[in-house]
């Protein structure tokens, strides 16, 4: 399985810290050159590997990192995202009408056709993220939603790799409302930095 995040601000840069602290080797891509991501790649850890944007969207799973008005610019990337993952890390307060009424993630994945789709790491601040997630015996949770759900479940099993605890909220126009933009307020699980204790 290979892995890539698209977006390489802040959240981009602290999901890599995540895969490099597990020792998990993944490509980093943006607007900007591999070359100019490098001494930050290198700053995090061997694992990270710049790349560019259309070597980065040959992974299996690809985190989505990037603004919420640029999703449809790495949609083009490709024509076609037959199995592919993606991950949704975005947020947008765009107002919900903007949106075609849906869920952001919905919204988002029309821009990528054929992709199985699970919005996930975008409730915490980069700050947090960045963070070892393993704290006083406990581990910090992730809040994924999706209407696959097989990919649900995948990304789940690379959040638990990722030292997280998943908690699956279910489609996402059920549960998933919870974490996703509507209107100009957020769900009322944004940014909530919770915690499972081990068992």
């Amino acid at each position: 399985m290979s892995y890539a995040i698209i977006g390489f601000g802040a959240i981009g840069q602290a999901l890599a810290r995540a895969f490099a602290r597990n020792n998990i080797e993944v490509a980093v891509a943006s607007r900007r050159s591999p070359e100019a991501l490098l001494p930050q790649a290198q700053a995090i850890g061997p694992t990270v590997i710049p790349k560019t944007l259309q070597e980065a969207v040959k992974a299996d799973v690809i985190i989505l990192a990037v603004l919420f008005d640029g999703h449809r610019e790495v949609g083009k990337a490709l024509p076609d995202w037959q199995g592919k993952t993606i991950i949704d890390a975005m947020n947008t307060n765009a107002p919900v009408e903007t949106l075609d009424g849906l869920p952001s993630s919905a919204f988002a994945a029309k821009a990528f056709p054929g992709a199985r789709f699970v919005k996930g790491f975008n409730h915490l601040p980069a700050r947090t993220l960045a963070t070892d997630p393993n704290v006083q015996g406990g581990h910090r949770v992730v809040f994924l939603s999706s209407d696959d759900e097989a990919a649900a479940a995948q990304v789940a099993d690379l959040a638990k790799r990722l030292g997280f605890a998943p908690v699956n909220l279910g489609k996402f126009d059920e549960g998933g409302t919870l974490v996703q933009a509507r209107g100009r307020v957020w769900g009322p699980l944004i940014f909530q930095d919770l915690f499972k204790q081990a068992p």
